[in-house]
């Protein structure tokens, strides 16, 4: 049988476990795709650098025209990372007919759909479950196990850094500063961790899933995104006192042809599933009109968890060539959707105050509210004896986004209340 020719831009983590998969697992794998399946030709910075695993030198290239000009290869695997390079290489390869396996969340969030165009044209595959939440078959379930349903919301982690500091400030009580310097030092976190830290790289994902989910072109624009940066132990103590953890959660939500996408730190209620998720886990929950509530958990990142969704799609693609049904299954949008306005997003709230300590200050406070059309579910004030200022929680009932603005303003110019230290919006 003639083998299926792979061509590998990129050989680091990633790009090693595909190898890793490929040539260990190639009985299974061929016995699915009725073909061998052989790496050809991979693309390295160094050839000369010394690699973990043991790669024939007549195959590794230091230029990437190489492996997308070989009229031998039939299918690329993008493991490189990049974007608007990356993007030239890719598109060059589907003119010239080759499939594209990816796991480039950046440039799929960025220019997916041009990319999914060119690839309906050219009748080629565009797959990259690996994009999002790594070992995790978010994307497949969300294009064919959701196909008969109409989803309405999708909320998760998919960042594991960030899910891994606040798991640690969370149950250690640890600082936010220190963890960070703990995860950049175990290689969780970057030297500079602003794309994880402050919720760039959990917004690029949740463009990928709620274009997905959502059946409609979200752009990077459209996402409301706020970091965990300003998170700190006294949030999570006084939210853990209230029953709620703290998460960096993706939230999309669909009303008719209305929807929103944010990334934000969120109070979680303790009973809801995503609660639990800790570490550099990843999980993602979705709700469909039909289906109801389900959740998916597990890896979000790591050599062999990413590469399996890698080398998943790599099959899938070498099936619809064996089917001669590649190119059909690109999911461009069809959907035609607005973004909510802030008096159309609603949601409970969690205020911090640090307030003056004397009678009324409390009725001020609710009559401010009151005046906002904001109901208070709840309200926790902690001891604070011989003082003459002291902290109030609210937690609020489903309210606008516009509503709470109005209340936030409202407390500028109050003069009793000193500070408003944390906002969150809660969910669960």
């Amino acid at each position: 049988m003639k083998p299926i020719k792979i061509g590998l831009l990129g050989l680091g983590t990633v790009g090693t476990g595909v190898v890793k998969i490929v040539e260990g697992h190639q009985d299974d794998l061929s016995n699915q795709v009725g073909s061998p399946i052989s790496i050809a030709q991979i693309l390295v910075k160094d050839r000369r650098k010394t690699r973990s695993i043991p790669i024939e030198a007549a195959k590794l290239t230091e230029d990437p025209w190489d492996i997308v000009r070989n009229p031998d290869i039939d299918i690329i695997v993008e493991v490189m990372g990049g974007i608007a390079q990356t993007k030239e290489y890719i598109l060059e390869a589907l003119e010239r007919g080759k499939h594209i396996v990816t796991a480039n969340k950046d440039l799929m969030a960025l220019h997916g759909q041009e990319i999914l165009a060119k690839a309906r044209d050219k009748g080629c595959d565009v797959l990259y479950e690996a994009s999002v939440a790594g070992g995790i078959p978010i994307i497949r379930t969300l294009v064919e196990g959701f196909s008969s349903d109409r989803i309405t919301k999708i909320m998760g982690i998919v960042n594991g850094t960030t899910n891994y500091i606040l798991t640690k400030m969370s149950q250690e009580g640890a600082a936010y500063a220190d963890v960070l310097k703990e995860a950049q030092e175990l290689g969780y976190a970057e030297t500079d961790p602003t794309s994880d830290v402050e919720g760039l790289d959990a917004a690029r994902k949740m463009t990928i899933l709620s274009s997905l989910g959502f059946r409609s072109n979200v752009d990077l624009d459209n996402v409301s995104v706020r970091g965990i940066s300003g998170v700190t132990q006294e949030d999570i103590r006084y939210g853990k006192r209230l029953g709620y953890e703290v998460k960096l959660l993706g939230i999309a939500e669909r009303q008719d042809d209305l929807f929103s996408v944010s990334v934000e730190p969120t109070m979680i209620k303790t009973t809801h599933p995503i609660a639990a998720v800790n570490g550099v886990f990843n999980a993602v929950y979705v709700h469909g009109e039909a289906v109801g509530e389900t959740m998916f958990y597990g890896a979000g990142a790591g050599e062999l968890p990413t590469a399996t969704s890698v080398v998943a799609d790599l099959v899938a693609v070498i099936k619809n060539m064996k089917l001669g049904v590649n190119g059909r299954q690109a999911q461009l949008s069809y959907n035609v959707m607005k973004l909510k306005s802030d008096d159309q997003i609603a949601s409970k709230f969690f205020l911090l105050l640090h307030v003056e300590d004397r009678a009324g200050v409390l009725a001020q406070i609710a009559q401010v509210f009151s005046d906002c059309d904001v109901s208070i579910e709840s309200v926790m004030q902690p001891s604070t004896p011989h003082q003459s200022s002291t902290e109030i929680i609210i937690i609020t009932h489903q309210a606008s986004k516009k509503a709470m603005n109005e209340v936030l303003n409202a407390f500028e110019s109050l003069s009793a209340v000193r500070r408003v230290k944390s906002v969150y919006r809660v969910e669960g």
